[in-house]
């Protein structure tokens, strides 16, 4: 048996794609999850717990390459400590809260909006080309993100009906676009001490976010149902995604592994309705499929430029 898993666990360990897929599928998940904790563990204490979880499981397994780092993260950790509370603690405080306001079908679809608001920020702050294809892409995409917002009528456009979830799931997309673009200029460490480093952060990051929620006595110890969640959203879309994504962008690279992601709304629909019961209407899946047609019609700009270059 032990020789069966070992040999699986090698196996698995040089196929991207499968590492890919179920990246995708725990990311996907992580937007169920938020929904299903309502009433199971309090927001911030999901927060606080799931980094705390992260940080006891990673430590250890890093701690000597973490140890011979210290001394370059201390020089970095103004840098970390923004890339943690933008891409980890802000968008986990927003994640969550949104699902006490908006279904998890929403909450995942939003997610969509993430690749066209990472390259209006890469135009407008990195100073990138963006190519008129790129634009057409990211229009097409936040088409899909104004179905969700008019429930699928876009003459209604002019009175926009986001619900308060889902303006924490935008605003939490837009912290987590400018995470990524700020990804570009990380110090040179090798990415689980990185990874470790910003998860160390968040944990600090999320107490005075508990501590508020403790003093508005919003705060309560977790069910059994909700001490599962937490060491879910640990184990799975906070520490092993992570390890299979760095692997995979290992195997065949940052662009070809990005692409991917695109597959995260696809997953969380799907639980979403299997799991949770809740209802998929027409409009969602119009912007679902806008969603996806629009990062495919952008990056396909970036493939036709990157294209001449790899076959020479």
């Amino acid at each position: 048996m032990r020789a069966f898993f070992g040999r699986t666990a090698r196996s698995l360990n040089e196929r991207a794609v499968v590492l890919l897929v179920l990246t995708a599928a725990m990311w996907g998940a992580n937007g169920v999850v938020s929904r299903a904790a309502v009433g199971a563990v309090a927001p911030m204490t999901m927060v606080t717990l799931r980094w705390l979880i992260v940080c006891a499981v990673l430590l250890p397994l890093v701690r000597a390459p973490l140890v011979a780092r210290l001394p370059e993260m201390r020089r970095h950790w103004r840098f970390l400590a923004a890339m943690a509370l933008s891409g980890y603690t802000g968008f986990n405080v927003l994640f969550y809260l949104a699902g006490y306001w908006t279904s998890a079908v929403n909450i995942t679809l939003l997610q969509g909006a993430i690749p066209p608001m990472v390259l209006a920020a890469a135009a407008l702050f990195a100073h990138e080309k963006v190519i008129p294809r790129q634009v057409a892409g990211m229009a097409v995409s936040f088409l899909g993100v104004g179905l969700i917002a008019t429930r699928g009528d876009l003459t209604h456009i002019g009175a926009l009906s986001f619900n308060l979830g889902d303006l924490m799931m935008l605003a939490a997309c837009a912290l987590y676009a400018g995470y990524t673009i700020a990804l570009r200029k990380r110090p040179p460490l090798p990415p689980l001490v990185f990874f470790a480093g910003m998860a160390v952060a968040a944990f600090a990051e999320s107490l005075p976010f508990l501590g508020a929620e403790i003093a508005l006595g919003h705060a309560y110890w977790p069910t059994a149902k909700g001490w599962a969640l937490v060491f879910f959203v640990a184990l799975a879309p906070s520490l092993v995604s992570q390890l299979f994504f760095m692997r995979a962008v290992e195997l065949i690279g940052p662009g070809r592994a990005g692409i991917f992601s695109n597959l995260t709304p696809l997953f969380g629909a799907f639980f979403a309705i299997v799991l949770l019961g809740e209802p998929f209407h027409f409009y969602h899946g119009v912007a679902m499929a806008l969603g996806l047609a629009g990062i495919a019609l952008a990056e396909s700009a970036k493939w036709r430029r990157v294209a001449p270059h790899e076959s020479s």
